[in-house]
């Protein structure tokens, strides 16, 4: 069991999620049992998922929610790319983002790997 405030990873995906949830306060409101609500969801699953990794007792344990975690940043990627077609955000706050989320990826399959070595 390990401290999840200690992982940078867990860090990049909150602070993205915090971010998320700053720029869909300025979608329409229409979307906020839609877009809004799925693109929050995804976004803090990130960290949640990590973070309940780092609470179970064995490295499959903790592997497995990092998948979750992957899984939930592909989705958000997605639902970025959805804003943007949409026009609800902008093309460079998107490749921010996109930038982002592509950061946690690659930190989320390192430390995927590091924990695979383990066994």
């Amino acid at each position: 069991m390990q401290d999840f405030h200690s992982l940078k990873v867990w860090e990049k995906s909150h602070e993205f999620t915090l971010r998320i949830y700053s720029i869909t306060r300025l979608m329409p409101k229409d979307e906020i049992y839609g877009l809004i609500s799925q693109i929050r969801r995804s976004a803090s699953s990130i960290p949640i998922n990590i973070a309940e990794g780092c609470g179970r007792g064995s490295d499959a344990d903790f592997s497995r929610f990092l998948h979750m975690s992957m899984g939930s940043a592909s989705e958000s990627e997605y639902l970025l790319f959805l804003c943007k077609e949409l026009n609800y955000i902008d093309s460079d706050l998107y490749q921010d983002l996109i930038t982002d989320i592509t950061l946690i990826k690659k930190m989320l399959n390192s430390l995927l790997t590091k924990t695979k070595s383990k066994k």
